[in-house]
Parts: structure tokens; sequence; C-alpha cells
């Protein structure tokens, strides 16, 4: 009879942006729940990430970061890195959706696609290149991203910033995947639909919620906590052999 294996981060340090709210705040506390270590991210909300590492316990901590500014963005990954002495496993789980008519401004249109992409892409890929680049070092280690339903089937009209913005995480993820697997550098994306967060919560005071619970198999929408048991997995190491794949966790609105 084999030992069970159990989903165990115990001396795991994990940096999770965007972790104040939503996605991200419930996969820092069931990520801590599992013996890790968490950086918690924040651009804003100072008082409530920091009350949230402390919450955590095993030596968390809240880091500042705007992630539209590469030099904060660094900033953040070294930051870490000094506080943990090291780094396991990247989560990138910040994001902005910003909705803008298609016949808005041209200015104004192209403010919201570089804003958005800053954020959503750009970030993104420099916080994967520090990782890799450390994970060279230490022996391997893994990125898990959130990216989006919308990566694969769009969006509507005044969201194609957004949608094309976590298209290109799909690609990163799968290009990381296949180029460091043999130094054991796992990559791995979560696509979500809509998800009860804030971020969320903007879109559905303008379409409606009933416009995002007629969307889905389910009965209720999904919930952070409904995605962070997949997080921890993926951070764990049990799920390896994965590396490369999009998980979608979308309550059945898009199956691929």
């Amino acid at each position: 009879m084999t030992n069970r294996q159990v989903m165990n981060l115990t001396g795991k340090r994990i940096l999770v942006t965007g972790a104040s709210r939503g996605i991200g705040r419930a996969a820092a506390q069931a990520m801590a729940q599992a013996g890790a270590q968490v950086i918690v991210h924040y651009a804003q909300s100072e008082h409530t990430a920091e009350a949230l590492a402390a919450s955590l316990g095993n030596g968390s901590k809240a880091i500042r970061a705007n992630l539209a500014n590469p030099q904060e963005v660094m900033h953040l990954f070294d930051e870490s890195i000094a506080h943990m002495g090291g780094l396991d496993v990247l989560v990138n789980n910040a994001g902005i959706a910003i909705g803008i008519p298609d016949d808005a401004a041209d200015g104004e249109w192209l403010e919201t696609w570089e804003k958005t992409f800053a954020v959503n892409t750009t970030a993104v890929a420099l916080l994967c290149k520090l990782a890799v680049a450390h994970f060279k070092v230490v022996g391997g280690g893994r990125i898990i991203t959130i990216s989006s339903r919308a990566a694969f089937r769009g969006d509507t009209a005044d969201y194609l910033a957004y949608a094309a913005s976590k298209g290109a995480l799909v690609a990163l993820t799968r290009s990381i995947a296949r180029a460091y697997g043999k130094q054991r550098i796992t990559a791995f994306n979560v696509a979500p639909g809509f998800v009860r967060t804030d971020m969320a919560q903007d879109f559905m005071d303008q379409y409606g919620e009933a416009y995002a619970l007629n969307d889905i198999a389910l009965p209720e929408l999904t919930r952070p906590e409904d995605l962070a048991p997949t997080l921890v997995f993926l951070a764990s190491g049990l799920a390896d052999h994965a590396t490369g794949c999009t998980i979608d966790i979308n309550a059945g609105s898009y199956v691929h």
C-alpha cells in the first residue's frame, strides 16, 4: 500500500501578485494554510494587504508595486527574493479589465490598450523572465498564470484589449513550459470565467448579473475560493507532468 500524497507546501516560497483581494487573496490564504511562505503583492490596498500577510503567518510579507511600471516590477521580484531567501513558485494573478467602446477616440482607445497590456502582459512576462533566471540557478520552480476564458472564446467589443492581453499569456505559458522543462521549470495556465470579484463586478454592473448567470452551466457564479485548491495543487509539484496545460475553471461557460 503506497503512502497517500497530500498537497503540502511547507517550505515553499511563493509570490502571488494581486493578492490583497479576489482570486489572489484566496490563493494566498490556501497556500499559507498548506504551509507556504507568501509574498502578498498589492498595488493600492496597503492596510488590507498587510493585515492579510500578518494573518497568513509563515513569515509572509506584503509588498507594494505598480505593475504598469517595469522598475517597480523588478523591485517587487528582488524584494521578494531578499525577504524569503529565494522563490519556488510565481503566481501571476494580478490583472485589470478596462472597458472602452470601439468607437472611442483613437488616442483614448490606444491608451486603454497600452495600460491593459502593461499590467496584464508585460509585467507578467517580465516576472516570468526574472523567475526563470532564478529557477535556473536554484534547480527549478513553477509558474502559475491566471488568464481567462476570454483568451480562447474572445470577449465583448469593449473588452478587446483584455481578451488579447490574456490570450498572450497562454502562448507565454506554453513557451516557457516547452523551453525550460529540462531545467525543471514548469508553467501552467488557469483560465477562469466570471468570478465573483471586484473586477468582475464592474462588468456585471454594466451588463447585469443575469448576463453572467445565463452564460454558465452551474446555478451560481464561481467564487475565488473555487479556484484556490487547483492553484495549491499546481504549486505542490504533483501536477508537473501537466506543464504547459490550461485548466478551465469557468462553470462550464467555455469548454475546449
